[in-house]
């Protein structure tokens, strides 16, 4: 288990937040699609408080220890979840899901949007969970590399497999092993964010562009390709276009990567690196193909028949937000319930309808067919076998390689 040390976030970790939160995906809304990765939007107060202050100096020795469970006495259960990330109702005043779970299971679910950012969350729970003591929540739902520390850290209950009969059998064979989690003992995905080549058909004369390789070696695409702003997003599709796994690459292959984007960037192939306002470029034609985020692609597509993606031959990357169950949680066997409900196909084809994100449960394609075929149909939104076969997730990284390669991303990017 990870100790808890004192932490600072050095000055090219603050400057990756900046990025997602004035262009990244941090700048939208769940119900656009997209998210942080990395470390995360900041609000800009919450990253002098974490820079200036860094993290409470210890762990208590039974922080990690879970409380009684109050769930058989107290049918509740209290849900942190990022807003517009839960189906409502058509007129916008109930949450069908939620509610059809309290009918079946008589536990009352109280359910509050108040994730912003993975950063700026963490500061809110983080003392109480450091100081051994119940966070008042019973489930959250935090990005990969959220869920990885605290994990690390012993501040995330071992879920009980007796009561996730249907997340044990239905989650996607892509998101069940992650290295942070080997399987899913102490979190289950809620959705997946994949990372994706797009490009605009008419702008590129017809031709398809399928590579990280094409994005930086064709000649006819010079001056009009754009890389994210993401660290882990761009990396890691360039580790997977030189042959490298991004869930073992070491220092040596993440040089090689940043080798390789400087040289598109000395002989101008890369026009910018950009947070998602790549859009309205790609959308006009003036970047004719990038790295980008499924979520916006299928938002260009509705407005722009020329919008395509592909999936590189090398593979993509996925990342992913997670449900927990805090330590001291009151109820987490009605937490676990609540996790297991979403993992029945036609519950978690309702979920996938409203938000749109890649659905990490098996099964679901008749059930999401039913309400929508061409949702059912998306490989955004449900890979097929050989999509999901060629999704690859970036490894978790120390506070030491976080720190070193953040400052070198930022100095290939200008930032």
């Amino acid at each position: 288990m990870e100790s808890y040390e004192p932490e600072r976030l050095s000055s090219a970790q603050l400057a990756a937040m900046r990025r997602s939160l004035t262009s990244g995906r941090g700048t939208l809304t769940r119900r656009s699609l997209l998210r942080a990765s990395g470390m995360g939007a900041l609000a800009l107060g919450g990253m002098a408080t974490l820079g200036a202050c860094g993290i409470p100096p210890a762990k208590r020795a039974d922080a990690g220890m879970a409380s009684d469970d109050h769930s058989a006495q107290e049918k509740e259960v209290t849900f942190s979840n990022w807003t517009e990330y839960m189906d409502v109702s058509e007129d916008e005043k109930g949450r069908p899901t939620l509610e059809a779970f309290t009918k079946r299971t008589g536990i009352r679910v109280k359910y509050t949007e108040d994730i912003n950012d993975n950063v700026e969350f963490f500061g809110k729970i983080k003392p109480q969970l450091a100081a051994g003591q119940n966070t008042g929540r019973d489930l959250i739902c935090v990005t990969d590399w959220l869920a990885a520390r605290i994990i690390r850290l012993g501040w995330a209950q071992k879920l009980d497999p007796s009561n996730l009969p249907h997340a044990f059998a239905n989650v996607s064979a892509q998101f069940r092993t992650p290295d942070w989690d080997p399987g899913r003992a102490y979190s289950y995905p809620w959705t997946g964010i994949p990372t994706v080549i797009a490009y605009n058909v008419k702008a590129t004369g017809g031709r398809k562009v399928d590579s990280v390789t094409q994005l930086l070696d064709d000649p006819k695409l010079k001056g009009r390709v754009s890389f994210l702003s993401e660290m882990r997003d761009t990396i890691g599709m360039t580790l997977l276009d030189q042959g490298k796994d991004p869930g073992k690459f070491t220092d040596t292959d993440f040089d090689g990567a940043v080798g390789r984007l400087q040289k598109a960037v000395d002989k101008k192939q890369i026009r910018r690196f950009t947070g998602n306002d790549y859009t309205a470029d790609l959308s006009k034609g003036d970047i004719a193909a990038c790295v980008g985020w499924a979520g916006d692609i299928i938002q260009l597509q509705a407005d722009n028949p020329d919008i395509r993606f592909a999936i590189p031959a090398a593979g993509y990357i996925t990342s992913s937000d997670n449900l927990l169950v805090p330590a001291q949680a009151r109820h987490k066997t009605n937490a676990e319930k609540l996790i297991d409900y979403y993992y029945e196909p036609p519950v978690a084809a309702q979920l996938a309808a409203y938000i749109n994100y890649v659905c990490p449960v098996d099964g679901v394609r008749d059930e999401l067919a039913k309400i929508d075929e061409s949702m059912a149909s998306n490989t955004l939104i449900l890979p097929d076998k050989g999509m999901a076969a060629k999704s690859r997730s970036f490894r978790s990284l120390s506070t030491k390689e976080e720190t070193a390669y953040e400052e070198k991303f930022a100095k290939l990017i200008g930032a």
